[in-house]
């Protein structure tokens, strides 16, 4: 009798295991299938992105300024003899809410003569940002937060990355309106022409986070429209203080050649 009970309570501890087990698989299952992250850029071409360059029309690629090669997107100054303020943005096709965004980037070569010296080794992602086809001609950055992307100098000084800026917005830390251009990060230096990882969780207009490398390095909350701007003043100004709760995707060409690579997004 004693070996019978011995039997059934060890079938019974292994039955409990094996569903344990069960559930457990399930919902590791469960939570890849939820992870379904989404490329932006196919490798191949730009064909789902949009090109703004200031001082030439929207879907104009001034200089091929944006190019594929090897699966990655580059900004390219091959053709340019001088820099001339050609600040450039290149869009996904189609506006988000909420979501996290993630691709990696490394800065190459040299700056291009002309390139203010703030823009060397400098790039970004630009979130919540105003319709490309409103951009005006002559316009430097559209109404958005930027997720700013900065390589180290080399030169033994800090230098941050996954910054934040903010073009004719405003965002709130720790309760307090911050109306200062740019904001930096805790993220360390990054010099060379090394990869880093970027990752932005964006939910509407609650709460922004940037991550380098898989480390939090910025929090942020209540995008909202306010601040100067270069363009179409009058209706920002009328807008001023409207939370900003969705917008494009951009990344900028800002002088210094910069590469990105898998572009991908996850809707949340």
């Amino acid at each position: 009798m004693i070996i019978l009970k011995k039997l059934f309570l060890n079938a019974l501890c292994l039955l409990l295991l094996l569903n344990c087990k069960s559930t457990e698989n399930k919902a590791e299952s469960s939570a890849i299938v939820k992870e379904n992250w989404v490329k932006l850029f196919n490798g191949k071409d730009l064909n789902d992105w949009i090109i703004k360059i200031k001082g030439h029309p929207v879907g104009e690629n001034y200089k091929n300024t944006f190019v594929v090669e090897d699966g990655v997107m580059k900004v390219n100054y091959d053709a340019y003899d001088a820099f001339d303020d050609s600040f450039g943005h290149i869009y996904y096709k189609k506006a988000f809410s909420n979501y996290k965004f993630r691709m990696q980037y490394r800065f190459t070569g040299d700056q291009i003569k002309g390139g203010a010296g703030w823009a060397t080794r400098n790039s970004g992602v630009m979130i919540h940002c105003e319709d490309p086809k409103n951009i005006g001609l002559n316009q430097n950055f559209p109404v958005s937060i930027e997720v700013q992307l900065l390589g180290g100098l080399s030169n033994g000084e800090e230098r941050s990355t996954g910054n934040l800026c903010t073009p004719g917005t405003h965002v709130t830390i720790d309760n307090v309106l911050i109306t200062d251009h740019c904001i930096t990060s805790t993220s360390p230096t990054y010099n060379g022409d090394q990869w880093v990882n970027v990752e932005i969780e964006v939910r509407n207009d609650s709460i922004i986070k940037h991550f380098i490398n898989g480390k939090n390095v910025m929090t942020y909350n209540k995008p909202i429209i306010g601040g100067p701007v270069d363009y179409n003043e009058d209706y920002w100004k009328a807008k001023e203080g409207t939370p900003l709760k969705s917008g494009y995707i951009s990344l900028q060409s800002e002088s210094h050649p910069v590469e990105f690579k898998n572009i991908e997004i996850l809707e949340l």
